[in-house]
């Protein structure tokens, strides 16, 4: 392996992917040979691990998002490399370019965006979406005590963050009211069910 492609795969905790290697010039027999004979191990279709250690979560993160030359980590495992809040599953996930819906392979949650334009950029080495960018994407899944918490992590972690902390603050106010509107209808609903004779 040239000395362009170990300093690529040392600045990537020892992931490479099959892309990166073909625009090096590398065939796909090439590559095959080197997972034959040098034990690099195929973490998903076209992403390669260059040593035997177990993954780090670091790793786990990168190599997802190398996935295409497009994709980036993104939702849940971007709020996690983040460290906005935890996130242990069997999967990533992923955003790429593009319209449609989500889709599942193994390992990764692979989801499509037509509005990732300026809300991208690296982060310890990682293709990811914005801390902003994320907060938005997450604030979904947040009750109102986790998206302020997950507000505040946000300023701190990226405040010269592309998209304005301050879009990203309403988002999780408007999901939080959201989620509060929804929970009040369902019990004033409730009540009137109750509420009926017999």
């Amino acid at each position: 392996m040239d000395v362009h492609l170990r300093a690529l795969a040392a600045g990537q905790y020892d992931i490479l992917a099959a892309w990166q290697l073909m625009a090096a010039g590398a065939t796909r027999r090439m590559i095959d040979h080197r997972v034959e004979t040098h034990g690099w191990r195929v973490v998903h279709r076209g992403v390669y691990a260059l040593t035997n250690a177990p993954l780090t979560q670091h790793q786990r993160w990168i190599a997802a998002a190398l996935t295409t030359p497009d994709s980036v980590l993104s939702h849940a495992s971007a709020g996690a490399c983040w460290g906005f809040r935890p996130f242990e599953a069997s999967f990533e996930t992923i955003t790429c370019p593009g319209s449609g819906g989500r889709r599942r392979q193994k390992g990764l949650l692979v989801m499509r965006s037509s509005t990732l334009d300026d809300e991208t950029t690296i982060h310890q080495g990682i293709p990811i979406t914005t801390a902003a960018r994320t907060v938005i994407d997450v604030a979904a899944h947040l009750d109102r005590k986790q998206a302020g918490r997950t507000c505040v992590t946000e300023d701190v972690a990226a405040p010269r963050s592309s998209v304005s902390s301050r879009r990203a603050t309403r988002a999780c106010r408007t999901t939080a009211r959201a989620r509060m509107r929804r929970a009040v209808r369902s019990s004033c609903s409730t009540t009137r069910e109750w509420s009926r004779p017999f």
